[in-house]
């Protein structure tokens, strides 16, 4: 009888390289983010967890910022304030906003508050100026993603962006970014625009930001504002059930990593424009989206499931390297869509390397 086949996440346990972002977290290395003189707090007030806010507070521009345990929490408290602020309850977002996708929608469902989709049709089409122009609804809120995930990190350019934000200050519509990645975000705009992430946050009157996406950390967010926003979003925070007896760990760990990693993104980012050229001349892959602008993209394999699965075990069994372990999307029978973002981890491979590995994985 032949051995049944470990899943492809117990296979990569056998890998010793690792192509797709920062590699396998694990205990000990997420320990080593803490450190052992750290304040502990108390109720999320002091220690770590008010060194960290005062920290993201100053790096992103804003006047106060507040840890909370998950984004969902966050994102939802914040729209809350900010349309109750405006005495409307419809928020604007894009049709594949993370907080459709993965947040089930729990400011809707939670908070009794009112989705507006900026769409130009297709929900695979970003939101543009004229997007936003053609709502015939006031709006209490609009939410922007910066890298957009479900689009394979998408960015606007700068001046698309300005534009956006500047058409909703002038309708008196709050902005909210969502920048769970803004880091990954930071170096295109910097590069194309000599923008810093003070100059991208300074257009939104809110910013949620991960510490654990592109930064590696264990868990947690921010939300950064005014004193005034984030205070009630405090309250919303312990009605939620997200005012733990200790958060220092998380802090402890978010806090090492956001003056760490951060400054790591431009290499990530430039390896992956350049990876993003390379792939576009294999045949059976395509790149999403045109133009990659942050460290992450989406990439479309024609193929089968069980064929990329086979080529992503082949490579783990031979080679002991884990190329990509999950399929993001099947879209079709023989059409599969991966994420694939460039972190630490792929930084160990040339680009030659690399580019190797996709032919492989695109059957060549």
């Amino acid at each position: 009888m032949a051995k049944p086949l470990l899943p492809l996440s117990a296979l990569g346990t056998h890998c010793t390289g690792f192509l797709a972002g920062d590699g396998p977290r694990t205990t000990s290395s997420l320990m080593a983010q803490i450190s052992t003189e750290t304040h502990m707090d108390f109720y999320g007030d002091g220690g770590v967890v008010t060194e960290l806010e005062e920290y993201i507070a100053s790096v992103l521009g804003k006047e106060k910022a507040l840890f909370m345990p998950t984004g969902i929490m966050t994102q939802q408290a914040t729209l809350r304030v900010l349309t109750d602020h405006a005495h409307n309850p419809r928020v604007a977002l894009h049709p594949m906003s993370h907080l459709r996708t993965h947040e089930e929608n729990a400011f809707v469902r939670l908070h009794g508050l009112q989705e507006v989709l900026a769409t130009g049709g297709s929900p695979h089409e970003p939101i543009r100026l004229e997007t936003l122009k053609n709502i015939k609804e006031p709006l209490g809120a609009l939410l922007l993603e910066l890298p957009q995930r479900d689009m394979g990190g998408y960015l606007p350019t700068w001046n698309e962006l300005v534009a956006q934000t500047r058409w909703a200050k002038k309708n008196g519509v709050a902005l909210h970014l969502d920048g769970a990645r803004i880091w990954e975000a930071a170096p295109y705009y910097a590069a194309t625009a000599k923008k810093s992430i003070k100059d991208i946050c300074a257009l939104f009157d809110t910013v949620y930001v991960s510490f654990y996406k592109g930064l590696g950390g264990i868990s947690g967010s921010c939300v950064a504002g005014t004193a005034e926003i984030i205070d009630e979003v405090s309250l919303w925070r312990t009605r939620h059930g997200g005012r733990a007896y200790m958060l220092w760990p998380y802090a402890a760990s978010a806090l090492n990593v956001v003056k760490s990693r951060p400054k790591d993104m431009s290499a990530y980012y430039r390896r992956a424009v350049a990876l993003s050229k390379k792939l576009r001349a294999i045949e059976g892959i395509e790149v999403l989206p045109d133009e990659v602008r942050s460290p992450m993209m989406h990439l479309r394999f024609s193929a089968t499931k069980e064929e990329m699965e086979a080529r992503v075990r082949k490579i783990a069994t031979e080679q002991k390297i884990m190329t990509l372990p999950g399929i993001f999307l099947s879209e079709s029978t023989h059409l599969q869509r991966y994420e694939f973002q460039v972190g630490h981890a792929s930084m160990e491979f040339t680009l030659a390397q690399m580019v190797d590995l996709f032919r492989q994985l695109a059957g060549q």
